[in-house]
């Protein structure tokens, strides 16, 4: 194998790690799949990520790697001159570092949280109010991100992936019509991405925007 194979589902984060590679330039193939869906796609995909989760990575040795930030880290390392991360010697790169990881720690699992009440064996009558307060929840994390956010990018003049994130996320719950009202940093921040060519289409594709 001589190249990645990125293993998504329509709307999801593997969307991030989608438009990561594009800033590459890595030779990639997307296998897009219903990945909850039961059948052999979700089989293949739990033989190699136990979690069935997306994005699944397929390196061009054949070694999996899954978790968005850790795939984002990698890309980072294996194509610097795409400045998915500040170098190391940079003075953003512990700021990176750490909203990177905030975003994906503390506000990417409230999609988990909130998107299927019922895994979490909620009542029927509770679960719409459980999903508006893990909503508000959300939106009290992505204000935290607001606060610190620069512009045009994240980190100021100088894109990085977390500027990808935002793009992408903006999309999910509680919607994008309530992000754009809350918060006008990230939605430039997310605008320009998605007014970029080399990103626009994978965007539209997923999101219809």
């Amino acid at each position: 194998m001589s190249k990645y194979v990125l293993i998504g589902s329509e709307g999801c984060g593997s969307v991030i790690v989608e438009l990561a590679l594009l800033k590459a330039g890595a030779e990639f193939e997307l296998e897009e799949i219903p990945y909850l869906e039961p059948g052999p796609d979700r089989d293949r995909l739990l033989e190699l990520n136990p979690l069935g989760q997306v994005p699944t990575l397929i390196m061009p040795g054949g070694d999996v790697m899954t978790e968005s930030a850790a795939i984002i880290l990698h890309l980072a390392d294996a194509f610097p001159d795409a400045q998915l991360a500040p170098a190391t010697s940079d003075r953003q790169r512990p700021a990176f570092l750490r909203w990177l990881i905030y975003i994906v720690s503390e506000i990417y699992p409230t999609s988990n949280f909130s998107d299927d009440p019922a895994r979490w064996q909620l009542p029927k009558d509770a679960q719409d109010d459980y999903k508006r307060t893990v909503d508000q929840y959300r939106k009290t994390l992505w204000g935290h991100v607001e606060d610190v956010a620069d512009t045009p990018c994240f980190l100021g003049n100088d894109f990085c992936a977390i500027d990808l994130y935002i793009a992408v996320m903006r999309n999910w719950r509680p919607g994008r019509k309530e992000f754009t009202q809350s918060f006008p940093k990230l939605t430039e921040i997310a605008d320009n991405i998605a007014s970029n060519p080399m990103f626009s289409g994978v965007l539209k594709r997923n999101f219809d925007t």
